[in-house]
């Protein structure tokens, strides 16, 4: 079992959060993780990317290739297609329909969203919708992460139990949000597998 997961979105959203989820439910799954370096954190607002790799095997390389992502996880939508070179011919974006415009010319949501349905049953998530459902606003990065949950390979009780342990020191009501965001984001994204 091997997995290559590109997280992307911009600073602010809580990419970082996301990985130290995968990180510790890897780690307590018995699996090798390796992550490469977060990069865009200078600038709230600006492009963040993250290379996260999980197997049942040892890894030599913390970087993925080109054309060999299993996943790409965007908590913003033209970040995904930003790294659509990476992604395998049989690989699956799960990413936020929100957008966070940051720059003249951005498209439109119907631009990036035509690209993005020429891949591999994407999963479109309104994640700020679903977040606020849960609760707040800002367990969004949850709701992301449970609609990527499905095709991590890490049971989905591993990832609740890790995001737990990540919030334990913010107390019962924050932990129980998240992981209402976190089953909010699963949800949504078993709902779209049965309807293709």
């Amino acid at each position: 079992m091997q997995i290559n997961i590109i997280l992307a979105g911009v600073g602010g959203q809580g990419i970082l959060t996301i990985a130290a989820v995968i990180d510790h439910a890897s780690l307590q799954s018995g699996l090798t993780v390796r992550q490469a370096e977060v990069h865009g954190m200078s600038q709230r607002g600006g492009a963040v990317q993250s290379h996260l790799r999980i197997s049942d095997k040892e890894i030599f390389s913390d970087l993925i290739a080109e054309g060999t992502a299993n996943l790409i996880l965007s908590v913003e939508p033209l970040e995904a297609l930003r790294y659509l070179p990476f992604l395998a011919p049989d690989g699956r974006i799960v990413t936020a329909t929100d957008s966070f415009i940051n720059m003249e010319g951005y498209p439109t949501m119907e631009q990036i969203l035509d690209e993005l349905r020429q891949t591999n049953h994407p999963v479109l998530v309104k994640a700020a919708e679903l977040a606020r459902d849960a609760g707040s606003i800002r367990t969004s990065n949850m709701v992301m992460l449970g609609a990527a949950a499905p095709f991590i390979g890490i049971a989905a009780e591993t990832l609740e139990a890790s995001i737990e342990k990540l919030f334990q020191a913010k107390g019962a009501d924050i932990i129980a949000m998240n992981i209402r965001a976190f089953r909010k984001g699963e949800a949504l994204s078993q709902l779209q597998a049965t309807a293709t």
